[in-house]
């Protein structure tokens, strides 16, 4: 069951590791490694469902959890949850039957799982609830039991303590499974408890094909984040973008030969679960990408996003220029701080005319026009 306290819910960084020893199909509580948007709303759904949750957060976002409970806004309402709170890894009394969701942007996956493998057992199951399709081979390196989910959850985190679902009564739709593929008991224990907590989840044994759509779908977060929705005022439509990117990324993963799931079949999937409403009386305001600069956190997930497209460019000789140009602008727009859609879509068009010739061998930092 949820517990009633928040704050730390105890440590024993020293003592006997949990997990799931022998692959203990077991799922006892959930340790939501990353609790902004996706991890909050997530841990939250499951905590207000009876299951018990422990959340790993930082900062000031940590801090007023502990404090205050979690806050989480939908637009059928907000309640204050007394979800546990930990710094990190090494603050979680570690048992069988934990199993850890992941949930931060890829660019923190590396650390964080380092982390993590230095206190749990490497049999504890981890679940990637994150977009991209780095995390889990990161993960495997470390952890037997990873398990990929295909994330179509409308979720935003700007203010410390607060987060928001902004899709109701489905919070949103999270299949999963094992990778590099298959389907065990564990994962539909965690498909049964994430249904138990708003969320539609099927268990799929190719669960990557997923996520490779979702990796083209992503491939704007982007442009939302540079160029805002409308564009800049001039006509230009940012989707052109968008669809130049996914075209870009289409043709490298039928040159990689890697299967992925169509957007037809995706829609499909998707349905009408999901229905995203105002919360607050406000409509939501942009990608995941979009709130890293808004909230100036001086990193986004580019890289790996539009930096999986040019990585397996490379590797198979499939020219990106505008995928790699949309990296480095998200880059530079992070580093600098940046606000959302500080970039006009006529300017990007004439960096990218400008990149295309000399794409392999471009610098790190693209300099934007003053116009």
């Amino acid at each position: 069951m949820a517990s009633d306290h928040p704050g730390n819910p105890g440590g024993n960084p020293g003592g006997n590791p949990g997990g799931n020893p022998g692959g203990n199909p077991e799922v006892r509580r959930f340790v939501v490694y990353g609790a902004g948007a996706i991890g909050g709303v997530l841990g939250a759904r499951l905590h207000a469902a009876g299951h018990e949750v422990v959340l790993i957060a930082r900062g000031a976002h940590l801090a007023a959890i502990r404090a205050d409970g979690l806050r989480v806004e939908s637009p059928d309402g907000t309640q204050t949850l007394p979800i546990p709170a930990v710094s990190g890894p090494d603050e979680v009394d570690w048992r069988p039957g934990d199993v850890v969701l992941l949930a931060m942007k890829s660019t923190d996956t590396d650390a964080a799982v380092r982390a993590l493998a230095a206190v749990a057992d490497p049999a504890t199951p981890v679940v990637c609830v994150q977009n991209g399709v780095a995390n889990e081979p990161t993960v495997l390196r470390h952890f037997a039991h990873v398990y990929g989910v295909h994330v179509m959850f409308p979720a935003t985190h700007l203010t410390p303590g607060v987060v928001q679902a902004q899709s109701a009564p489905v919070t949103g739709i999270l299949d999963l499974g094992r990778y590099p593929h298959g389907v065990d008991e564990t994962a539909e224990r965690i498909a049964a408890a994430f249904r138990s907590a708003t969320f539609a989840c099927e268990p799929r044994p190719d669960i990557m094909r997923g996520k490779y759509v979702k990796l083209l779908g992503n491939l704007g977060n982007a442009v939302d984040a540079l160029c805002g929705r409308s564009g800049d005022g001039d006509g230009e439509n940012p989707q052109e973008i968008v669809e130049r990117l996914r075209a870009e990324g289409s043709a490298v993963l039928e040159a990689a030969g890697i299967e992925f799931m169509s957007f037809a079949e995706d829609r499909a999937r998707r349905g009408d679960l999901i229905q995203v409403r105002p919360v607050n009386g406000r409509s939501r305001t942009g990608s995941s990408s979009w709130q890293s600069l808004a909230r100036s956190t001086g990193a986004i997930e580019a890289d790996h996003l539009n930096g999986e497209i040019v990585l397996l460019g490379r590797l198979h000789g499939v020219p990106t220029p505008a995928n790699e140009l949309v990296r480095r602008l998200a880059n530079q727009a992070a580093r600098a701080g940046d606000p959302p859609g500080s970039l006009r879509v006529a300017d990007f068009w004439k960096l990218l005319a400008a990149a295309e010739p000399a794409e392999p061998g471009t610098s790190e930092d693209a300099v934007l026009p003053t116009s």
